[in-house]
């Protein structure tokens, strides 16, 4: 196993872990209903499934 011959410097980890940070999700408003959801994502509204501001799935309507 391969072992460090330095110490690493607090510094020189801390240079090292700058890029991860915590990402806010971005949200989107429907045009439709106003509900807010994630971008690219289907969300449900009184039992329809919007996606695009257009009902994709009804659940309120009985299967004939």
């Amino acid at each position: 196993m391969a072992h460090p011959k330095r110490k690493t410097s607090k510094t020189r980890r801390d240079k090292r872990r700058t890029h991860y940070k915590a990402v806010a999700p971005t949200i989107a408003t429907c045009p439709t209903t106003g509900e807010a959801h994630l971008y690219h994502r289907a969300h449900w509204h009184e039992g329809k499934l919007y996606y695009r501001g257009q009902v994709v799935i009804d659940k309120t309507e009985a299967v004939a």
